[in-house]
């Protein structure tokens, strides 16, 4: 034990645990779920995980609410705070796509605070240097990356006009890349003697973090140029999932659903599942109709404000559809008018309401790990910002490649782009060829001979 303290950095002199004291250490581990190996990584890696954080509940709430059992008491906290989650929800949808995007960009940078500071908790006794410096550089040059593809894709006129934001444009792939290595120069020369392992392994973490939180944080944003539709109804289905499994577990849950989170029960989870689906066909229903939602948000460089009208696109436009057979008896209907959309909502909510619940399991197997209850405190009966989205990242993958592989179809206004940044004698090539290729396909008419 000596030499493993010793190797790990540990000063010579400080005293052993007794034998004892570990072996009742790693049975308690052993009955929490946690195996033999996540033992010795515990001490060898050293440091006790953060203590649960404490009741957050404001005050006012807690006298108005004293005289209810905590269960009761918790209901009423998550349902108070839940409601005005939703609000603030819809005020900063009123304030429009800008707004929207810089709350993105505020909860990615709590949410990698958030985890980054688990591990700083949990290591810090090494003292480990620059690695909250270097954490935060690292977002920042991943931040960098990917809102300079951001702005060169959906602002390509206004960085075109600007001669310094051309120029950042045109090297932009560089100087991320530039920025990258000098953090990672900086990392191997703070490499340290007897913490090389630790240092290797927060390195990971660091960067598994960013690729958890920044760049699905990436793709929350390109849904939302897609259509504000896009962005609320994905967002609006995990919420109501989370809301009516809640629901449905509080009243009739009975049987437990999955060990990594004991409260999940399958009453919970089945009642959230039908719940989202018909919330999602209803809000989708609503949104359809409204240009404000469906329409691609862009930039308008004439006023440089983001303008979202436009034609909408047959997804948008109502149809009439005929009934199975099996449920024409049932409703009574041989037909059906909705939008196309609705059809896509129904694969949106089954994803919120089937899969979208990993990401919490998922989140509450990496709590269970650390033996912490909440990433932070931030907002009460709820825990952290990342206690809130880490289903949301997860749905945000699937919105973007669900969109990707079944509606996005070629750019034209992009195609345009580009052609215009060619030289002269390229663009007349690019002209000539589609110009044969037109007259070849009877859309342009030939010239007489």
């Amino acid at each position: 034990m000596s030499e493993l303290r010793q190797r790990l950095g540990r000063e010579p002199g400080e005293a052993q645990e007794p034998e004892e004291k570990l072996q009742e250490s790693e049975s308690e581990n052993k009955l929490d779920g946690e195996t033999a190996s996540d033992s010795e990584s515990k001490s060898e890696f050293g440091g006790s995980p953060p203590v649960p954080t404490s009741d957050d509940t404001p005050e006012v709430l807690n006298r108005a609410l004293s005289n209810l059992s905590s269960r009761w008491k918790n209901w009423w906290v998550r349902g108070i705070l839940t409601l005005a989650m939703i609000t603030f929800f819809f005020i900063i949808i009123y304030l429009g796509p800008m707004v929207l995007m810089m709350i993105v960009m505020c909860v990615q940078i709590k949410c990698f605070h958030e985890i980054i500071t688990i591990g700083y908790n949990v290591y810090h006794s090494y003292d480990l240097p620059w690695f909250r410096t270097l954490s935060w550089y690292f977002l920042l040059c991943v931040n960098y990356f990917f809102y300079g593809e951001t702005v060169t894709d959906y602002f390509f006129t206004l960085v075109q006009r600007e001669e310094p934001l051309r120029i950042l444009s045109k090297y932009h792939r560089f100087i991320s890349f530039a920025l990258y290595l000098t953090g990672f120069c900086m990392f191997v020369l703070s490499l340290v003697k007897k913490h090389y392992r630790l240092q290797f392994y927060m390195f990971g973490w660091t960067h598994v973090t960013l690729l958890i939180v920044v760049t699905q944080s990436h793709l929350i944003i390109h849904n939302l140029f897609e259509g504000m539709i896009w962005f609320i109804v994905p967002i609006s289905c995990v919420i109501c999932n989370d809301i009516m499994a809640y629901m449905f577990g509080f009243f009739f849950g009975r049987t437990p659903l999955i060990k990594l989170s004991p409260k999940k029960t399958w009453e919970g989870f089945i009642g959230g599942f039908f719940a989202t689906v018909l919330f999602g066909l209803l809000l989708s229903y609503v949104m359809s109709g409204y240009r404000c939602f469906t329409c691609p948000v862009e930039f308008n460089n004439d006023t440089n404000s983001f303008t979202v009208d436009c034609e909408p696109s047959e997804l948008f436009q109502l149809q009439e559809y005929n009934i199975p057979l099996v449920l024409q008896s049932v409703v009574g209907w041989k037909t059906v008018r909705m939008y196309p959309f609705q059809i896509h909502s129904i694969a949106l909510s089954t994803f919120a309401s089937l899969i979208g619940p990993f990401g919490g399991f998922f989140a509450s197997g990496f709590k269970r790990a650390f033996k912490i209850k909440d990433f932070a405190n931030t907002i009460p009966g709820h825990g952290g910002i990342m206690d809130r989205f880490d289903c949301q990242y997860l749905m945000a993958t699937f919105v973007n490649v669900y969109i990707a592989s079944f509606i996005r179809g070629p750019n034209p206004s992009k195609l345009i782009q580009q052609f215009l940044t060619l030289r002269p004698d390229q663009q007349l090539h690019i002209f000539n060829t589609l110009k044969a290729h037109l007259v070849d396909k009877v859309c342009l008419p030939r010239k007489p001979s």
